[in-house]
């Protein structure tokens, strides 16, 4: 499979996400041609300010393959990690992540994000993984869009 049939993946873990009245995000895990963990976001639901798609998929992969290493594995999202959910990718010792729409999208959307880019905040840390972002980022973007129709879910 390709980057963007896996960001597919993760843009319908986002929408099973904002069925259930949650944020759009989603994310999956895959390692060797396969998906290993699929998740959105679930901050409102769960009351928990950390439980964002990629920190949920990333704890998913980790329990299913039985390891906190996470080698050889990628984290497709549809949206620029944050911060939070990079240094929770690079600890994890993550290959690569690749993205959809960007935190601008995300802000733009309404989110109180850090305008701090995933790629630079890599740079700046030094850390072995790579950031490939703007994949499907219309379609991705997309999803903002589709949330707000909702009327389902807030905002953070």
């Amino acid at each position: 499979m390709t980057d963007q049939e896996f960001l597919r993946a993760a843009i319908d873990a986002c929408r099973r996400g904002i069925e259930a009245g949650q944020s759009p995000f989603g994310a999956v895990v895959v390692r060797d041609g396969r998906v290993v963990a699929a998740a959105h976001n679930t901050v409102w639901r769960d009351v928990d300010p950390t439980a964002h798609a990629e920190v949920n998929a990333l704890r998913a992969a980790a329990s299913a393959l039985n390891t906190i290493d996470l080698s050889g594995c990628t984290l497709y999202s549809t949206c620029e990690p944050c911060p939070m959910c990079l240094a929770a990718t690079h600890w994890s010792k993550v290959d690569r992540v690749v993205f959809g729409a960007s935190i601008a999208d995300a802000t733009a959307a309404g989110f109180s994000e850090l305008p701090v880019a995933a790629a630079t905040l890599a740079e700046m840390g030094k850390s072995p993984l790579r950031v490939v972002g703007g994949i499907l980022r219309d379609e991705c973007a997309g999803l903002f869009r589709l949330w707000k129709e909702t009327g389902r879910s807030q905002t953070y």
